[in-house]
């Protein structure tokens, strides 16, 4: 056994590899990790940074002598530039249509998709989305998004602006873009934001104009940025990106490439793992005002045990009425709705406290106890609350 692995050591050609892009966004820290991940293993890398330039210009690349790079294409120049190079490259971005060269990026259709499914979840009717017009991911981003909300019958607004600020003159301008946008839309309305940080620009937005997030406007973004989605008022939900495994992906590519592979303008797209619900995006559109009420009602109550009777002496109708009323209007009974609120309060505390007990997160959301909690955790979320509790780590 030891030979062998001798013998895999030795096999290993030593390379020299650029990371050639700016540090500090939260995909691109979980990418490297992936790319690092795949080089302890299957190969034999010096990995060259450059932390002098911030830009992601690769016109120094140029005059580098080494074997390939990864990089991020944000303007037609340097996929020129990325194309003339002696060496493979891997972008892990998709800013733009067409980079020219191999490319690992998130699969930026399902995350719409994914996002407008969460929001149908929740039983909005009226939907919007808010990107840049002149970025390809967020353009995709949006047909997945709009893609779902046609198919189940709802229409979608859209605002797009410039993701270029020029000037604090133009920044105004979009301020005030977003603003009339708000005031045009008729509550209650679940956005998708391109990105976390639009969406907290939406969440600020709504603060200024009294608009009552999640109730008046629901907002989900994407990326799960841990240093914006939990210091977000409310916290913010969010599409998570599996990209260490873009990084791992985009190491393996370009190993390949480096070994000979001729493909070098291929496209591979890594899906979302899933979206990561916080106070901004977990509530449900409901037009009927008594059974809003009744919605509040069980919120402000979730730690209490407590079934449908509870509910009886505060509806104007019969048991079997009010039964009607939430199926046709939420779509569940109201013992069901009942579980869903629990469920997601109990997703909630795991999320932020990943070491609380499991028989404290019970009680916390009115369970009798931590064995009926796992049984309506596992049949709501199709995991236990342990798989969930650990999925989260990893997308943290």
């Amino acid at each position: 056994m030891a030979t062998n692995r001798s013998s895999i050591s030795k096999s290993k050609v030593s390379r020299r590899i650029a990371l050639a892009f700016p540090y500090g966004r939260a995909f691109v820290e979980k990418v490297v990790e992936g790319i690092l991940a795949y080089a302890r293993r299957q190969a034999d890398w010096q990995i060259m940074r450059f932390p002098e330039r911030l830009s992601p210009s690769l016109d120094w690349l140029q005059g580098w002598q080494g074997d390939g790079a990864f990089v991020i294409l944000s303007t037609p120049e340097d996929a020129r530039i990325a194309g003339t190079l002696p060496f493979p490259v891997v972008n892990i971005t998709a800013y733009f249509a067409e980079p020219g060269v191999a490319t690992v990026t998130a699969d930026h259709r399902e995350i719409g998709r994914v996002a407008a499914r969460h929001l149908l979840d929740r039983r909005f009717k009226k939907f919007g989305y808010y990107g840049s017009k002149d970025l390809h991911f967020s353009e995709l981003r949006r047909d997945g998004f709009v893609e779902v909300i046609k198919e189940h019958g709802g229409n979608c607004a859209v605002l797009e602006v410039s993701s270029i600020v020029a000037s604090g003159r133009m920044w105004l301008r979009q301020q005030m873009q977003l603003e009339k946008w708000l005031r045009s839309l008729q509550p209650p309305v679940a956005i998708m934001a391109s990105t976390d940080l639009r969406a907290d620009m939406l969440l600020q937005t709504c603060r200024r104009l009294g608009l009552r997030v999640p109730d008046h406007i629901a907002v989900i973004g994407v990326d799960n940025d841990p240093v914006i989605v939990s210091h977000a008022q409310p916290p913010l939900s969010s599409v998570a990106r599996d990209d260490q495994q873009a990084g791992e992906l985009a190491a393996s590519l370009l190993d390949k490439l480096m070994a000979g592979q001729r493909n070098q303008r291929q496209v591979l797209f890594v899906p979302p793992t899933g979206v990561v619900a916080r106070q901004s995006s977990e509530t449900m559109a409901v037009d009927d005002p008594e059974l809003a009420g009744l919605v509040q009602y069980i919120r402000k109550h979730i730690a209490e045990n407590f079934g449908v009777e509870r509910l009886l002496p505060l509806a104007s109708c019969s048991r079997r009425s009010l039964e009607n009323r939430f199926r046709t209007h939420l779509g569940a009974s109201p013992a069901e709705i009942i579980q869903r609120l629990r469920v997601d309060e109990a997703r909630r505390l795991i999320e932020a406290n990943g070491k609380m007990p499991l028989a404290n997160v019970a009680a916390a959301c009115g369970f009798s106890d931590v064995r009926h909690l796992r049984l309506v955790f596992r049949r709501r979320q199709r995991q236990s609350a342990a798989e969930y509790r650990r999925l989260i780590k990893t997308r943290g």
